[in-house]
């Protein structure tokens, strides 16, 4: 099933490659040059749609929470809530859009469950309630900076073997588990597990406004040995094939389990970083088709799986290679390398800055995604990589790309958006969708293709209050559940409060301006605000005959020879 990357892919990333190690490694303010050569200005902006995502770990509450709370002190609780909310403004800042929250830690939940207990992180004390569903409160708060929260389901460990959450399962599903060493894991040989799975990630499905069900551990332990038997049948579970078998058997379980509900809910897993050894790349024993029976570029191609997170611990040569494995057997699907800048710190290992730089810039170029693991080391910009992530590889936002293998149908485009200013520039709009993105740009009509002109993403309500800056235009683009996003409505009233003159008409004849005569057109064409072109039709003077069009807002610009145009104003046709 491993397929090789082309000619053309390897020559083009041994480029970037080259270049990027040519690039002296420059602090101040980050103002680098991009390390490869653009050969369009299209190619130059910053991408548009590109997941920025980071682990948000809670076992141990080694990225959150660091203090507990407790159902009778209020004070407690808002305490590990703001602790949280920092966490999420910072992310934020540096436009990460998708926040993957460990939400079943070890058999244990960070949120009210019927069928395990509640993890130690939260109260001090496992299975106590913190005295209120921090689920929820993530959910809510990521939403409301327009991120993508998805839980974090790690699936078959299950704590120590005398922990809470093994505890429970023992009485509760003695025949799923299996003992390994002093830890417990669930069998996932065993049909029932499957089922358990499901109905976990069925569960918070049912009750979240998750974005997503993220699959984390969806193997077997290294620890479990699996024998290889060339030509064993898929009957026999000592064989890898039988073995990738079961794990896929989960996976459907919990597919089918989440889509049944909500198809727009995201269901991605982190396979091992290195897919399988490659013709000329060895993966040194370690990787997730043959080692733990992870099939995961079949769960992409199948469509188990919308997005992948394989966890990309490595650098150069264990790095690259395996890189452009994913993005060639990606499916048409996202696929969002995680990286290790644990490493970065120097008690965990000896990258330097560097490293992270050129993995970045060349998952950029293989239009692939990137995840930081994790959180903490993020925020605390362990040598620097917050801010270089914040001021220069993720300078403007940017939408999660849409889930088009599942729905491409566009929702309908906003209408009547008003702006209006005070202390803050007021936009209202209406619409029927459930999201709804903002641009701003100094040109009209405003670019929505520019994510240098994305101001906001995901507004849920009707209407958005931003700092007023002078000589902008804005935009609202209607996004549906799949990420799908509608044609734009257009403002052309400024930040200074002045709108545009219209064009005076009778609804018969325009009144064009006088410097049309100075354009030598020919010919007018006629716009929506949107940019779809009503008709084309022949100047005469200063007048244009626009008693065809029907009643609505538009724009007109003129047309010479050589396509030359120029634009000469809006007006409205009301009759």
């Amino acid at each position: 099933m491993n397929s090789h990357p082309s000619l053309k892919t390897i020559g083009r990333v041994l480029t970037v490659i080259m270049a990027l190690a040519a690039t002296p490694h420059i602090q101040a303010q980050y103002a680098r040059p991009i390390a490869y050569a653009a050969t369009t200005e299209q190619e130059a902006r910053p991408p548009k749609h590109e997941v920025r995502a980071v682990w948000l770990t809670t076992i141990g509450g080694i990225d959150w929470p660091h203090s507990y709370a407790k159902a009778t002190n209020p004070s407690a609780i808002r305490r590990q809530q703001q602790e949280l909310c920092t966490i999420l403004d910072q992310l934020q800042q540096a436009n990460i859009n998708t926040v993957l929250i460990q939400t079943r830690v070890r058999a244990t939940t960070i949120y009210p469950c019927n069928q395990e207990p509640w993890d130690g992180c939260l109260s001090g004390n496992p299975g106590q309630s913190p005295g209120y569903d921090a689920l929820q409160y993530a959910i809510d708060e990521c939403h409301k900076r327009g991120m993508e929260c998805h839980a974090w389901v790690v699936t078959i460990p299950i704590g120590k073997w005398n922990g809470v959450g093994c505890r429970n399962l023992r009485a509760t599903h003695p025949e799923l588990l299996r003992k390994i060493g002093e830890d417990g894991y669930m069998n996932p040989e065993h049909l029932g597990t499957a089922d358990y799975l499901a109905n976990i990630c069925a569960d918070l499905t049912r009750r979240y406004d998750i974005d997503g069900i993220h699959l984390d551990y969806i193997r077997y332990p290294e620890t479990w040995t699996i024998r290889a038997a060339k030509g064993s049948s898929q009957g026999d579970l000592k064989a890898p094939e039988a073995r990738r078998a079961c794990i896929t058997r989960i996976v459907r379980a919990i597919h089918d389990a989440v889509k049944t509900q909500k198809p727009w809910v995201k269901m991605s897993c982190s396979p091992i970083g290195k897919y399988a050894d490659l013709a000329r790349y060895s993966s040194h024993g370690w990787n997730a088709r043959d080692k733990v029976c992870q099939d995961a570029q079949a769960w992409l191609r199948d469509g188990l799986m919308d997005q992948l997170y394989p966890m990309m611990y490595f650098r150069a040569n264990q790095f690259y290679p395996f890189a452009i494995d994913w993005a060639e057997n990606s499916y048409g699907r996202t696929v969002v390398p995680g990286l290790g800048i644990y490493f970065l710190d120097p008690r965990e290992g000896k990258w330097q800055l560097q490293d992270v730089e050129r993995q970045l810039q060349l998952l950029r170029q293989l239009n692939l995604g990137h995840t930081f693991f994790r959180s903490d080391f993020f925020t605390r910009n362990v040598k620097g990589i917050y801010d270089y992530t914040r001021n220069y590889i993720d300078r403007y936002p940017a939408l999660v790309p849409p889930m088009t293998w599942q729905s491409a149908q566009r929702p309908a485009a906003p209408t009547r958006l008003d702006v209006s200013y005070g202390g803050n520039t007021q936009l209202s709009w209406t619409g029927t969708s459930p999201f709804y993105n903002i641009y701003a740009s100094k040109e009209y009509p405003v670019d929505i293709s520019d994510a240098r002109n994305l101001m906001a993403q995901r507004i849920s309500g009707r209407q958005f209050s931003m700092p007023t800056h002078q000589e902008y235009y804005y935009a609202v683009t209607a996004m549906d559940r799949y990420g799908n996003e509608s044609a734009p409505v257009q403002s052309w009233q400024r930040a200074t409060g002045n709108a545009r003159q219209l064009l005076q008409n009778d609804g018969y004849r325009l009144q064009l301006p006088p410097e049309v005569s100075l354009t030598e057109a020919r010919y007018a064409v006629v716009e929506t605000l949107q940019g779809t072109i009503m008709a084309t039709l022949p100047l005469t003077g200063n007048t244009l005959n626009i008693q065809s069009l029907p009643e609505g807002a538009y724009q007109v610009r003129s047309l010479g020879k050589k396509g030359i145009t120029h634009r000469l104003g809006m007006f409205t046709v009301k009759r």
